[in-house]
């Protein structure tokens, strides 16, 4: 499980990077939000990767802090995903007041010389 959890934030961190490297707007955006998802995969990954484990300390159980989650990472990616939301949402309202503005979505304003 920890291999496949490592390649999946590899593998959103290095799509993130290739797209905020684009020329478009859109492109920045959509590099932005996956390399927030890479980054949220990591920090929930921290917190170790139990199944079926308390997120409490229970009486019952005893005080052995391996048989418990940590719930603070899930505290932080829960919060980081509602942010990250947010600031999505505020991006693609400006990209879209910025395109009617200037008539393109080129991240320097101008087209492309091919």
């Amino acid at each position: 499980m920890e291999i496949i959890l490592a390649a999946a934030i590899g593998v959103l961190a290095g799509s993130g990077i290739w797209l905020i490297l684009r020329p478009r707007t859109f492109q920045v955006i959509m590099g932005l939000s996956l390399l927030s998802y890479a980054v949220n995969l990591f920090i929930f990954g921290m917190g170790r990767l139990t199944v079926g484990a308390a997120p409490i300390i229970s009486t019952l159980k005893g005080t052995d802090p391996s048989q418990y989650a940590d719930p603070v990472p899930q505290a932080l990616v829960l919060t980081a995903i509602v942010i990250g939301f947010a600031t999505t949402a505020l991006f693609l309202v400006v990209l879209l007041a910025s395109r009617g503005l200037a008539g393109n979505d080129h991240v320097d304003g101008r087209e492309a010389d091919l």
